[in-house]
């Protein structure tokens, strides 16, 4: 009986982001759980300055060794007068099947690599350019979802440019007076502040725009529950059961300690028992987002519920984190998909997407030469 081929898959994890070393835990997690039989994978450390690691390299900081040390060794080896330095290792791996980002924030879920992965001609998992970049600034998420009617939060964008004019008087007459203070472009929590008066707003937004340039005000909902849907899909996507998140009573927000530094503090509720036609109400905002922003594979969708039982939709990760606390996989398996099948359908759906990208047609007409 002929041995089936293993699929070839290139981990690409790290990057240049405040969520490097989420990243690296969420990429362990992945490696751990694929299934090897069915399975080869070279690993690819993107470094904190954005250059890629060979499968040789980034094994031995899987293994233990520390990272810097590790990249200093490697880079001399790098021509960084070569335009292509930055990804030439990924030459180093023949045959690649289909490419698996897990590199959280910046360059992951921006669109960049999966720009690459489209000049490499290559399927991934996941979100494709466009919908990755719209879905990673929550100014253009919040623009798409309040065209097509799915319930937000208010908010105002201050930027360098308008900076002088969004005075913390101005933005409690349009906002309200408890504030949450967000980098646009950023995720895992970073750089994000409620403020109470207008010395706090003033603190918040200095150090926002330490991570963009696009800073978003929104109002704060009083004493919400945060409530959270996975996605998993393509063309017909499916929601899993919901959880929700209690932080400590002595935290303003689920912020980056109580994710990945301390969550002693943290439980979570999965699933979450609330009224079936919240539940319902708050799926079906996830799946109307999902296909208003166009994604592919896999979403985490994170909402607000109020104390009279409205949500609002927060944010939506296209590269979620798969952590030992992260909420994408738990949910899928309170909703009866295990880790290795559930990395096994994201694969199958990159395939798929592939596959119906290369249906498209392209006209080429030729000019007459002068």
């Amino acid at each position: 009986m002929e041995t089936q081929k293993k699929i070839h898959v290139g981990l690409l994890f790290g990057g240049n982001s405040s969520e490097h070393d989420v990243s690296k835990r969420s990429a362990h997690n992945i490696y751990d759980a694929m299934d090897k039989s069915k399975y080869d994978v070279d690993l690819f450390l993107l470094t904190k300055d954005g250059i890629v690691l060979d499968n040789a390299a980034t094994q031995r900081i899987f293994a233990g060794e520390p990272e810097d040390k590790v990249v200093a060794e490697e880079m001399p080896k790098l021509d960084m007068r070569d335009p292509l330095a930055p990804i030439k290792n990924l030459a180093n791996a023949t045959d690649i099947d289909i490419f698996y980002p897990v590199v959280h924030g910046n360059l992951g879920e921006d669109g960049t690599l999966q720009g690459l992965f489209k000049l490499l001609k290559k399927p991934y998992v996941g979100s494709g350019v466009l919908a990755s970049a719209a879905s990673f600034d929550k100014d253009i998420t919040k623009q798409i979802l309040t065209h097509h009617h799915i319930q937000n939060t208010k908010y105002v964008v201050v930027t360098p440019e308008n900076r002088d004019q969004m005075t913390y008087a101005y933005l409690q007459a349009h906002v309200g007076d408890h504030l949450f203070i967000k980098p646009a472009n950023q995720g895992s929590s970073v750089g994000i502040h409620k403020a109470e008066n207008e010395q706090e707003y003033l603190d918040g937004l200095a150090d926002a725009f330490k991570y963009d340039f696009k800073i978003l005000v929104e109002e704060s909902i009083d004493n919400p529950r945060e409530v959270e849907c996975s996605i998993l899909g393509n063309e017909n996507p499916k929601a899993s059961k919901l959880g929700a998140i209690d932080v400590p009573k002595t935290d303003t927000f689920y912020d980056y300690n109580n994710k990945f530094v301390d969550a002693s503090g943290v439980t979570f509720e999965l699933p979450v028992d609330l009224p079936a036609d919240l539940t319902k109400r708050i799926q079906d905002m996830s799946l109307g987002a999902f296909k208003a922003l166009g994604l592919k594979g896999m979403a985490r969708v994170d909402f607000l519920v109020s104390e009279a039982g409205e949500p609002y939709l927060g944010e939506i990760n296209t590269l979620p984190g798969f952590t030992n606390i992260s909420l994408y996989p738990k949910l899928w398996e309170v909703s009866g998909i295990g880790y290795s099948d559930l990395i096994d359908q994201l694969i199958q759906l990159g395939f798929d997407e592939f596959k119906r990208q290369a249906a498209i047609h392209y006209d080429f007409v030729a000019l007459d030469a002068e």
